[in-house]
């Protein structure tokens, strides 16, 4: 019988591990190709991982909860064939022997981490450390006295990489509140306040997604500050053409034709026509952004929120943007999106009118500097401009707000922008072909 080791596969650009969710599979379980092994998490998607071969599960290298990068083996399948070796070492395994091989032995008394010459190395630590709990160790200058105090999360008081990077917060924020303290002792810290429960109150945990969204949303608010812009826009040429287009590509094309892909299509232009706005803010440094990828925003049915991305959302027609758009949206409510699906957006749209929300004030997705919040459209009287003289007619009425980053976008280049796409809007041509 030979062993096959099933490693945890790239998952999408930058995404260097990923977190084992559940187990789909137990030891002894047989496997056909293309069985789903295990659900992993990275960032906010949840992914499955299938196997190449037909086997049986032997042997798990991870516990669930547990941190695995992206190419270690996190499960070792049997499969029929020849095997010379009837115990195969993982590559964890394998890995550490060839380096203990071409290393010379030294005295680990004498070692030390680097940046700090007090400190001894990771390795004469007690417990179990994993190669990624070493590496963050290192890298932030972990002593071993600090790692052996550490409470783990894992089985049997494991380190995880999560236990090490909540310890590196806390030790970062206890720092910087020295730091206030010390130079203005009428400073203090920020903290919420206490919460009480009552009898009958219900307590629930939050899950993995609605920590992340947390924990982004505080750190946005933090990171920027925001200013919010409104807009009124006329889209009642839209909304006609819309009305008599829909049924004829629905038959044709077999999708639906909504208002988002002629918003995203509106506002890529004008994201070209203003690159500020496609932008990131590194320190003093102002990124601007090459490739237009704007981001929607998507309600899922447990009450979570998840951003997938159209790439490159200026070269494509409305029809196009339209088939990105319902793709998505659907792999989303499915869970089905690929991780690299929710990266490298420039621009964010979210749609307060799913929900018939007038107008709302988004938060920010970093690294971006702007959102843009669509509400609902209404018709209403307004007054129109003729020739003749003003009338009053009924128009259909939608109200834009964009929450801008102030440290690079000032209200001028906010209110130009949100300008332009409003005017894109109400010039569209209702004789528009798709």
């Amino acid at each position: 019988m030979a062993k096959y080791e099933l490693v945890l596969p790239k998952m999408g650009e930058g995404i260097i591990e990923a977190t084992i969710n559940k187990w789909l599979k137990e030891v002894g379980d047989k496997l056909n190709e293309d069985d789903a092994v295990v659900e992993v998490a990275t960032d906010k998607v949840d992914s499955e991982v299938p196997s190449p071969v037909e086997g049986v599960l032997i042997k798990l290298m991870f516990e669930e909860g547990e941190v695995a990068p992206v190419g270690d083996v996190i499960a070792i399948i049997e499969t029929d064939g020849d095997d010379d070796d009837s115990s195969v070492e993982t590559a964890k395994e394998e890995k550490i022997k060839k380096q203990n091989a071409t290393k010379p032995v030294e005295d680990e008394s004498k070692q030390t981490i680097k940046g700090d010459e007090s400190k001894p190395i990771i390795s004469s630590s007690k417990r179990f450390l994993s190669p990624l709990v070493k590496s963050i160790a290192k890298e932030e200058g972990i002593s071993v006295e600090e790692l052996e105090n550490i409470k783990g999360s894992g089985k049997d008081n494991r380190l995880v990489k999560r236990d090490v990077l909540e310890y590196i917060k806390n030790r970062t924020t206890a720092k910087k509140s020295a730091t206030v303290a010390s130079t203005d002792s009428q400073v203090k810290t920020i903290q919420a306040p206490p919460v009480s429960t009552n009898p009958g109150d219900e307590v629930i945990e939050m899950d993995r997604m609605r920590r992340l969204i947390a924990d982004h949303m505080v750190m946005s608010s933090h990171v920027s500050p925001h200013v919010t812009s409104f807009i009124d826009v006329d889209v009642t040429n839209i909304v006609n053409w819309r009305n008599k287009i829909k049924d004829a590509v629905l038959k044709r094309e077999g999708e639906k034709i909504t208002f988002t892909p002629v918003f995203i299509n509106a506002i890529a232009h004008a994201l070209k026509e203003y690159p500020q706005v496609n932008a990131s803010l590194d320190g003093y440094k102002v990124i601007l952004r090459k490739r237009i990828n704007v981001g929607m925003a998507a309600a899922l049915p447990n009450g979570n929120l998840i951003v997938p991305v159209i790439k490159d959302a200026e070269q494509k027609n409305i029809l196009g943007l339209a088939k990105s758009v319902n793709d998505l949206a659907k792999r989303s409510r499915e869970n089905k999106l690929q991780p690299d699906e929710i990266q490298n957006g420039t621009f964010t749209v979210t749609n307060f009118g799913s929900f018939d929300s007038l107008s709302g004030t988004p938060i920010i997705n970093q690294p971006q500097v702007a959102i843009l919040g669509v509400g609902a459209i209404r018709k209403k009287p307004v007054v129109i401009e003729t020739e003749g003289g003003d009338v009053i007619g009924i128009r259909h009425i939608m109200i834009l707000s964009m929450a801008y980053d102030h440290r690079i976008v000032d209200g001028a280049l906010g209110g130009m922008f949100l300008r332009r796409v409003k005017q894109l809007l109400e010039n569209f041509d209702i004789n528009t072909v798709i």
